[in-house]
């Protein structure tokens, strides 16, 4: 089914026009879910335009304007109306940390693209080859929480959700003829519970790529350049990249300018940069410098435990079977079995659906599709 023509949008400003809106979507059964947020413009980003379609309505709630949606939170928990997002991950943990918007009956065109073998999976991609959409991205990168927002921009937002439900037909469609509904279905489950990640917790270094390859003295330059980047990120009101990106600080870590001369030498910085936190960076590198050796941080390490030579095998055996199912479904091996979840299974080498079921991590789409063939792989192998 293809999307019928443009549907004109209405902008959701009062908590009056919000509980109209909500006895309206009460009645569906099924919605589209968008969101814009201000991620690039701020050092805590928030939901900024929250956008909603049906087969029939078009609509932007502004929750800028509007200082309580809990109005709307029914209509995302019940489960009697469907909720089709785009890459729902950050949209749901997004919701919560905001409005504590809990999602029941969540359905992910992205992910349901991925069960299908849909190598792009960007909404643009995906509207291009099932119905040939174009969609116009040129407000991508704009500032969401200024107000007013010109009406093209609010035309922008409102335009992407409108594809969302035709577009969740047609893949739901092409997962029953594969007979992978369930599959989606229930990882869409898993998915819905997702949570906001807190950065928030020191040491940062632990959230930064790469920090667990430098010793204790680096490591406390680095978490000092981090400490001081938020504390201006959170001054500013910016976010952490608009000030120093992650890549300079680990250059600044690694080269330890302790004077101004140093750091223009050393290039990690913009002239920019240099005039507005030269001064304070090379103190801050300084200081670090000068910490005692028995306050220098450690970089936290789990003692991998040795795998014994029959559970590597059983390991390899059990990706090798991975890898050949995936080709003929043709989708990514990931999707079939995660490393981590085979690493468990090889572990525990389950004889049995009985044993099989004891596997949290596993799913009861993956054990009931895939369960026999588990058993037999690992009974091969000792």
């Amino acid at each position: 089914m293809e999307p019928t023509s443009d549907i004109s949008w209405r902008i959701i400003n009062t908590r009056s026009e919000l509980d109209d809106l909500v006895r309206i979507l009460e009645k569906e059964k099924t919605i589209g879910v968008d969101l814009e947020a201000d991620s690039m413009y701020h050092f805590r980003e928030k939901v900024c335009l929250v956008q909603i379609a049906t087969e029939t309505i078009n609509v932007v709630i502004d929750p800028l304007r509007i200082a309580n949606l809990s109005a709307i939170k029914p209509i995302f928990k019940t489960q009697n109306i469907q909720k089709i997002f785009h890459g729902a991950d950050y949209d749901i943990r997004s919701l919560f940390r905001d409005f504590q918007i809990t999602i029941n009956n969540l359905f992910d065109t992205e992910l349901a693209s991925r069960f299908l073998g849909i190598k792009e999976t960007s909404l643009e991609a995906v509207l291009k080859n099932k119905f040939g959409v174009t969609l116009d991205k040129q407000f991508r990168r704009r500032d969401w929480s200024k107000r007013p927002l010109p009406a093209e921009m609010i035309a922008y937002a409102a335009k992407d959700v409108r594809f969302l439900v035709p577009l969740a037909k047609c893949l739901v469609t092409e997962l029953q003829q594969k007979g992978r509904l369930t599959w989606v279905s229930e990882e869409c489950q898993y998915l819905s519970n997702v949570r906001p990640n807190s950065n928030d917790s020191a040491p940062l270094y632990l959230n930064l790529k790469g920090a667990g390859k430098l010793d204790p003295r680096n490591l406390a330059v680095l978490e000092a350049l981090l400490q001081y980047r938020r504390e201006v990120a959170q001054k500013k009101d910016k976010p952490l990249f608009r000030i120093i990106g992650s890549r300079s600080l680990v250059d600044l870590t690694e080269k330890k300018p302790l004077n101004l001369k140093q750091l223009e030498k050393s290039k990690v910085l913009s002239p920019k940069q240099i005039a507005m936190y030269g001064q304070e960076v090379v103190a801050v590198i300084h200081d670090a410098m000068k910490l005692p050796k028995e306050v220098l941080p450690v970089y936290p390490r789990k003692r991998t435990p040795r795998v014994p030579m029959v559970v590597a095998e059983r390991v390899r055996a059990l990706r090798h079977w991975r890898d050949i199912q995936a080709k003929k479904l043709k989708i990514d091996p990931a999707l079939i079995c995660t490393r981590a979840l085979i690493g468990t299974i090889a572990v525990q080498r389950p004889m049995s659906f009985s044993s099989l079921a004891k596997i949290k991590e596993m799913k009861n789409w993956q054990r009931k599709e895939f369960g026999k063939d588990i058993i037999n792989v690992l009974k091969h192998v000792h």
